[in-house]
């Protein structure tokens, strides 16, 4: 049923958007009907999940979509290890339904309230020098097409749109079914420990290769690194998580409540940033773990900011972290959040940001009430400078021009986009800024 759209914000606020109207389908079915009656109606249409980008990809001004009705776990076959979910299952209510049957992700990123399709659409991935993005995980789709027709595409069927489609940015269909191949549930033991930023920096190839999964966040006005290493162990392994105490006191007073009172101080008095992030930097301290998977990988994240991310080629990761170091020592610019670094497996979605090229991921954050602009532009033209290739869901400034000279295969997206959506139903200001107009 649809009704009139009121104002809509994305998680961190950035973004504002009032839709003409609101459909909150429960089936496919009724996923195509909202698409026709947009189409009939002369407005655009955008599927919206959890509102986790940081960017305008899910914002129209037409028909809002809200698939949180599309949530259940139709199928899952654990001597296979594919499960098909609905579109707009988020990924922490994923993770325990998986457990359940002896599965899980082969990896996920360190947030987990964005629904799958948006972790996918938008090329959302986790750590691990051998891993992909979560979109590599997927094995089929469904999807609503422009004209109300309803397709299913994989690696056999329809393999142009599948290839596509797995990071697509919502430009190809509204996606209502997601098959993923999941693994035998595993666990994962934890290290968490400060280290030296310069001795990150020389080894920093050893350490993302010596574990399963490997990152690390830094503070830029500190000289540590809080380095986090995961290694796989089976399932049956036996468990010790982090206890109630150090959890309280670790992610939720230190990580959240704690950090979001250092960064109202910070923003009340700038010129004490400095000292509060080393502050930070120094509280958090060594300590040992062994859990399920998904409730390793992902953190809560309570404290509101912006961010952008690009993911450069692996082998330029130590040059550009002491570029960006640099800077911030020539520059009086307060930066409030870590950089948080990560490594990524290459793969072959078209526009995933790490098409072809083994990666590693650089998302630098500012706190949502400070100013991010002069940090952030620095921050691109490093990142860019070695071919750095934006995340769809974080902050960037790039266009369609610049994204054609990043991605072999843009052509070929944007000739599909223009194929399936020629009226440009499902498009937006971003994605005419990123892909052109259709």
């Amino acid at each position: 049923m649809a009704r009139t759209g009121a104002e809509w914000r994305n998680w961190s606020g950035g973004v504002r958007a009032r839709p003409a109207r609101v459909a909150a389908p429960a089936t496919t079915a009724e996923v195509a009907d909202a698409v026709k009656s947009a189409a009939r109606d002369g407005l655009r249409v955008k599927p919206v999940g959890s509102g986790h980008s940081f960017t305008s990809i899910a914002a129209t001004d037409g028909v809002q979509l809200r698939l949180d009705g599309l949530d259940t776990v139709s199928s899952v076959d654990p001597a296979t290890g594919l499960v098909t979910v609905g579109g707009g299952i988020s990924l922490h209510r994923l993770g325990p339904v998986l457990a359940s049957h002896g599965l899980a992700m082969e990896n996920l990123g360190d947030i987990d309230r964005q629904t799958i399709t948006g972790a996918i659409s938008t090329g959302t991935h986790g750590t691990g020098a051998a891993f992909g993005g979560i979109a590599t995980q997927v094995r089929g789709l469904e999807l609503v097409l422009a004209d109300g027709s309803v397709v299913h595409c994989d690696a056999h069927e329809r393999p142009e749109l599948f290839a596509a489609a797995r990071v697509g940015l919502g430009a190809l269909g509204v996606i209502t079914a997601v098959t993923l191949q999941c693994v035998p549930a595993f666990a994962l033991y934890g290290v968490e420990e400060p280290l030296p930023l310069d001795e990150v920096l020389d080894d920093i190839d050893a350490l993302a290769d010596g574990y399963d999964h490997w990152e690390f966040f830094w503070f830029p006005h500190s000289r540590t690194a809080l380095t986090k290493r995961h290694t796989r162990l089976p399932a049956d392994t036996a468990l010790r998580p982090v206890g109630a105490v150090r959890h309280l006191v670790d992610d939720e007073l230190l990580s959240n409540v704690t950090l979001g009172a250092l960064m109202r101080v910070g923003t009340a008095f700038p010129r004490t940033i400095p000292a509060l992030t080393r502050f930070a930097s120094r509280a958090l301290s060594r300590r040992e773990y062994t859990d399920l998977s998904h409730k390793v990988y992902t953190s809560r994240r309570a404290v509101r900011f912006f961010e952008g991310e690009y993911a450069v080629p692996r082998e330029h990761a130590a040059e550009v972290l002491r570029e960006i170091s640099r800077w911030v020592d020539a520059h009086d610019e307060k930066i409030s959040f870590p950089l948080e670094v990560r490594y990524v497996a290459a793969d072959d979605i078209p526009l995933a940001p790490t098409y072809e090229r083994d990666s590693v991921y650089i998302a630098f954050h500012q706190y949502h009430r400070m100013p991010y602009r002069r940090f952030f532009d620095a921050m691109e033209d490093i990142l860019g400078a070695v071919g750095g290739r934006p995340h769809w869901g974080k902050l960037h400034r790039l266009d369609a021009e610049a994204l054609r000279g990043l991605y072999p295969r843009f052509d070929e997206f944007t000739a599909l986009r223009a194929e399936l959506d020629p009226s440009g139903l499902f498009t937006n200001d971003y994605l005419d800024r990123v892909l052109g107009r259709p």
